[in-house]
């Protein structure tokens, strides 16, 4: 979408942000979230924590919430491709979000009951392992039998975003990270998680919309100074629809390849089908912290409580969602 990158380009010349989030009609009984690679840890760790309003997450090629244990070597050793030996304790990890939840630093393991969580991982990914990624699938029937929870390995393609017909090579995890397999992963993740969904229409007709992120950072921002929105033409005409939240992985942010993957991931046609706005946070890389590749944080470079209602990024996407309409809770305004 040349048009949207040249109203960046114009708004950062004439020295203005662009416009802050529009409240819009969001339907809470409809919110889900999905995530690639770190994304995906970012998607489990804000489903956990807003369980209560969040009622479904897609996993893609990641691995289970609490892995990386507050230390990048661990995130790197025994969260990617470690040995047998060496792969994530399912037990350990459910004890800490038992924990977590019973402290209130995570939403109350109750309200994972009738949650969707879809499990993906591509069948040549040796980025991060399917143990890894089986390992968050675990994860989640551990913490309640009433978690519907739905995994898909089969799919061959390597540590990337399989779509029906745009990106790159499937066979080859390099940026963007999207790949033109004839695989539509975003049909999958909205049926997955929002069951009954009638078939996409060819290409998305809604707006896809940059706003001002850094207005509702609390200091110095934990993403990048903006982000971007869908909005079907439906739910900007005030109709009641749901809320889809898409983090992106590493090398996937704005600053590295634009709106590829808000524009280019496949979401925005299904979020038509299904009567869902989609945003699309965004993290930003960093030397200090140390997050050069711009991941989201699931090994705790923006503070010790970074996979808790606490944790900076989290707040800061609660507030997004509290300023399009659906609050999260008092002490996340």
């Amino acid at each position: 979408m040349p048009g949207l990158l040249l109203s960046l380009l114009l708004a950062g010349c004439a020295g203005e942000p662009p416009p802050a989030l529009p409240r819009l009609n969001i339907d809470a009984s409809r919110v889900s979230v999905s995530g690639m690679s770190s994304g995906a840890y970012m998607a489990q760790q804000f489903h956990l924590a807003h369980a209560e309003q969040v009622q479904g997450a897609a996993l893609l090629a990641g691995g289970p919430y609490g892995c990386a244990r507050g230390d990048l070597q661990i995130a790197l050793g025994g969260c990617m491709a470690p040995p047998e030996e060496a792969l994530p304790d399912v037990a350990a990890l459910a004890d800490t979000v038992r924990s977590r939840a019973a402290a209130g630093a995570l939403a109350p393991v109750e309200a994972l009951a009738g949650d969707r969580v879809f499990v993906w991982h591509g069948r040549d990914d040796d980025t991060v392992s399917a143990p890894v990624t089986r390992a968050a699938a675990a994860l989640h029937r551990s913490l309640h039998e009433g978690t519907v929870v739905i995994e898909d390995f089969d799919d061959p393609v390597a540590h990337v975003l399989p779509t029906a017909g745009q990106g790159g090579d499937c066979s080859l995890a390099e940026s963007p990270f999207i790949a033109a397999c004839g695989i539509d992963l975003a049909g999958k993740v909205v049926r997955a998680l929002h069951p009954d969904v009638p078939e996409a229409p060819d290409e998305a007709s809604g707006e896809l919309r940059l706003f001002d992120a850094a207005v509702l950072a609390a200091g110095d921002p934990p993403g990048a100074d903006v982000g971007y929105l869908y909005v079907p033409a439906e739910c900007a005409a005030g109709a009641a629809c749901g809320l889809h939240i898409a983090f992106h992985g590493c090398q996937q942010d704005a600053a590295g390849i634009g709106d590829t993957f808000a524009a280019g991931a496949g979401f925005n046609r299904w979020a038509d089908a299904a009567k869902l706005v989609v945003l699309y946070p965004q993290a930003r890389a960093s030397y200090v912290p140390l997050n050069p590749k711009a991941c989201w944080d699931w090994w705790g470079y923006s503070g010790a409580d970074y996979d808790t209602r606490q944790g900076a990024q989290i707040r800061w996407v609660a507030r997004m969602v509290t300023a399009l309409g659906l609050p999260l809770g008092e002490d996340l305004r």
